[in-house]
């Protein structure tokens, strides 16, 4: 039996008034997940439990068959284990983004999607401040991420007890109405300012702002937690499973679940990522894995924009160079079944991402077709199926019989 799993990261959304009522998903050409919903299960699932914020930490957690009540340890830890970082037991992991703020406003959570180079330097330049006995920075390490995304371990982190909001999560909002908060909050909000002291005359933005790009401005630290170990999807299913990716967050999940994690060159985990290259080598991939697993951050980005043009572009082409060639792969074989399942909802009126339950379909040779509708948030919300909880739709896809 050969199982592929398909990741459109924040593809769900709400009726726009720009596309005539309908969301993203109900205008793009996506006609293998469309057959996915009409000859198999559609239904919605519940990615986000009450309490907790939505994003693709817990979301994708929820997706991959764990309780993120049980299992969920903060998105930077996650973060974390994607690169073998290992920390101390009194140690506190955050996530770290290089964000632009102007006039107080969260302007850019991303700064731009800050090139790595550019990036690459301003970490070093902060564990170089942190090094040298700046009292602010004192127990403090970077690590340089992807773009905008990094992380920080702050020793003597056992006593913080935070409350921190993610940029993504407050586009254009007052940034002083959300720094962290809680028990330890003077001494994070002081990493924050000191490390924006940095920024403030630094060459990286002197050169930036010659050419005509906005500043990095700050650090904004959020996600924090600890590691939390999973047991493996191998000794939970007995399958071995590979995943590609681009981004962190779903690297450092696969590594806790002890998935294989499969490198395509040109998937940037951004708009312009190399769809083709994905399906490709997803499709190789059946050859030596039982699952294989691929997360596209694309439509994410784009709704986070506020694009709907480019959201429902990303769609397409997830549609044609991923789904598809995995659909064609699996069909030649004599057992299979491939699923559909975006994280979460990412609203592009908002940019914000929500707590409703996303769209999930998925077929196989197997299985019976029921709700026979398209692959969309209306069409799944009609045909009436929840699961709820979240967790539990990875094992109905992977039963037999």
């Amino acid at each position: 039996m050969k199982y592929a799993i398909v990741l459109p990261d924040g593809a769900a959304d709400e009726p726009l008034d720009e596309l005539g009522g309908r969301t993203p998903l109900q205008v793009a050409r996506i006609p293998h997940m469309d057959w996915i919903a009409a000859g198999g299960r559609l239904g919605r699932v519940l990615t986000i439990p009450e309490g907790f914020t939505p994003g693709t930490d817990v979301a994708t957690l929820t997706l991959l068959g764990y309780d993120p009540r049980e299992y969920y340890s903060g998105r930077a830890p996650i973060e974390a284990a994607a690169r073998g970082l290992q920390v101390g037991a009194d140690e506190l992991i955050f996530r770290c983004n290089f964000v632009t703020i102007r006039d107080g406003r969260m302007c850019d959570f991303t700064a731009g999607h800050i090139e790595q180079a550019e990036a690459d330097r301003l970490i070093a330049d902060l564990n170089a401040l942190a090094a040298g006995g700046d009292p602010s920075l004192r127990g403090c390490r970077f690590y340089a991420g992807v773009s905008y995304r990094n992380l920080m371990v702050a020793s003597d982190g056992a006593g913080l007890e935070l409350r921190c909001a993610p940029p993504h999560d407050i586009p254009n909002a007052p940034v002083r109405e959300h720094l962290p908060r809680g028990r330890g909050e003077e001494r994070v909000r002081g990493i924050m300012a000191r490390a924006a002291a940095l920024l403030r005359e630094h060459d990286v933005n002197r050169a930036r702002q010659a050419a005509g790009r906005e500043p990095v401005t700050d650090i904004w630290l959020w996600g924090q937690g600890r590691p939390r170990p999973l047991p493996s999807l191998a000794a939970r299913y007995g399958l071995r499973g590979a995943v590609i990716t681009a981004v962190d967050i779903i690297r450092g999940l696969a590594r806790a679940a002890g998935l294989d994690l499969i490198e395509v060159p040109g998937a940037t985990g951004y708009l312009d990522t190399n769809y083709a290259g994905k399906g490709v080598h997803a499709a190789r991939a059946l050859e030596d894995y039982d699952l294989i697993i691929v997360h596209v951050e694309a439509p994410d980005e784009a709704a986070h924009q506020g694009s709907a043009a480019e959201k429902i572009a990303a769609l397409e082409r997830t549609d044609e160079h991923v789904v598809g060639p995995l659909l064609d792969a699996l069909q030649r074989r004599r057992e299979w079944r491939i699923l559909v399942a975006p994280d979460h909802v990412t609203s592009t009126r908002t940019t914000q991402h929500g707590a409703a339950p996303p769209p999930f379909a998925y077929a196989g040779h197997d299985v019976t077709p029921v709700e026979r509708r398209p692959f969309s948030e209306a069409d799944a919300l009609a045909g009436g199926r929840l699961v709820a909880p979240g967790h539990a739709l990875l094992t109905e896809f992977f039963a037999r019989g």
